[in-house]
């Protein structure tokens, strides 16, 4: 049984599924919900398992997305990863074919998936693909898929290899302090961010301002492309980033 991504999405559908299932021992995959609600995934398979479901998976089949213009869904990649990172007991397949949309793409999601360690993949195949009654556009015939199959590279989680093992303990240690670093310097920007909330507060100047807000942003793109971030990222940073120094802010402001 598979739980499709607009079922997912309605826990009341869910848990009639889950009472018909109850006391049967069947694999059941859930799809991802089709907005990016992950509290919606989780709650749907934690329904299933509490009514006694054993065999639970999940399937990775993208994301509606506003102004998406090159999947059919986005992959947003982060979530299934974070879902792994909850539930790694459980397996992951990736959907591909709902992700893409188009069959010229699929090959390099499905290895995407494989390289982040999901457990399969799922795509559609039809005899006669632009007669197909419905999706046809994603649809490969079963010649195309065995090629497409034969050509993904399954890598291994880990290795025994010595050399590799103390090189990539050295260059997490690397990350760790990094990542230290990251985190002091972000302290440091919110205490400032604090106060510039206190002054704004004596001189009754709302919290956001759109103009440095736009500043900020296309400074940080210009200067995340510079050391090779996208502008993608630059933004979902920034975002976060700002979202948190507004949220100080607005508590130094009605303290």
């Amino acid at each position: 049984v598979w739980v499709g991504a607009r079922t997912t999405g309605n826990p009341f559908s869910v848990q009639e599924i889950a009472n018909a299932l109850r006391g049967v021992d069947i694999p059941v995959l859930v799809k991802n919900p089709i907005h990016p609600e992950l509290e919606l995934w989780v709650g749907a398979i934690e329904r299933l398992q509490k009514a006694g479901l054993k065999q639970v998976g999940m399937i990775h089949r993208g994301f509606s997305s506003y102004g998406n213009t090159d999947f059919r869904n986005a992959p947003m990649w982060h979530l299934p990863i974070e879902m792994k990172r909850r539930m790694p007991e459980l397996p992951i397949l990736n959907d591909p074919s709902h992700i893409c949309g188009r069959r010229d793409t699929l090959f390099a999601v499905a290895q995407q998936a494989l390289d982040l360690d999901f457990d399969g993949t799922m795509i559609e195949s039809h005899i006669d693909p632009d007669n197909a009654w419905s999706d046809a556009k994603q649809q490969i015939t079963p010649e195309v898929l065995k090629q497409l199959i034969t050509d993904l590279v399954w890598r291994h989680e880990t290795t025994d290899k010595q050399e590799f093992l103390s090189a990539l303990a050295g260059l997490r240690e690397q990350i760790n302090n990094l990542d230290a670093e990251v985190m002091q310097l972000l302290g440091r920007r919110m205490a400032v961010a604090e106060k510039i909330g206190q002054y704004k507060k004596d001189n009754d100047i709302t919290i956001l301002q759109t103009a440095r807000l736009n500043e900020i942003m296309e400074r940080s793109k210009r200067q995340g492309a510079q050391v090779g971030l996208t502008d993608d990222f630059v933004e979902r940073y920034m975002e976060a980033v700002h979202l948190e120094s507004v949220m100080r802010q607005e508590r130094v402001m009605n303290g």
